[in-house]
């Protein structure tokens, strides 16, 4: 898990204004997805993020680069929640954070583990790349515990499309 951020989880730091801020990304959406007992909950979280992805304006994508950074994201959403489904009873929730710079997404469990890359990573082998995947594709990423001491939430920071 990363602990590079000079704020902590959750706080997704200050909104870069003035020159260079995009007018097309909309700032400070958040878009919640209710998955507890729900089946399929991996398609129907990938199906959420890629409508999100539409009306932010990431989807179509006009460029390789573009078109990479929204698979990132469906990639990522779907080894969260996946992640979720084999090791913490199932996801409860799935949100997605829009910034100018970063989308933050977050998958909550009543798990108690804490999801965290192999090691060493073994890449012919089946099974176990979920988080190592994470870790490569995001900004950063980590857990957070919840207050009442059941369960947690997973999230992961993704650059916006240039």
């Amino acid at each position: 898990m990363s602990t590079t951020r000079p704020y902590p989880p959750g706080d997704l730091g200050p909104e870069p204004g003035g020159a260079g801020a995009s007018a097309a990304v909309p700032t400070g959406q958040i878009r919640r997805l209710r998955l507890a007992g729900t089946r399929g909950a991996v398609a129907r979280a990938r199906d959420f993020a890629r409508e999100a992805l539409n009306d932010w304006g990431w989807l179509p994508a006009a460029t390789a680069d573009q078109r990479a950074a929204a698979e990132d994201v469906l990639l990522v959403v779907s080894e969260l929640v996946t992640n979720a489904c084999l090791h913490a009873e199932g996801p409860e929730e799935l949100r997605l954070r829009c910034a100018a710079k970063v989308l933050r997404l977050e998958v909550s469990d009543l798990g108690a583990g804490s999801p965290a890359p192999r090691s060493p990573h073994r890449p012919g082998r089946p099974g176990g790349h979920g988080m190592f995947i994470v870790q490569r594709l995001c900004l950063d990423w980590g857990v957070v515990r919840n207050a009442d001491g059941a369960g947690k939430t997973v999230w992961a920071e993704l650059a916006a499309p240039s």
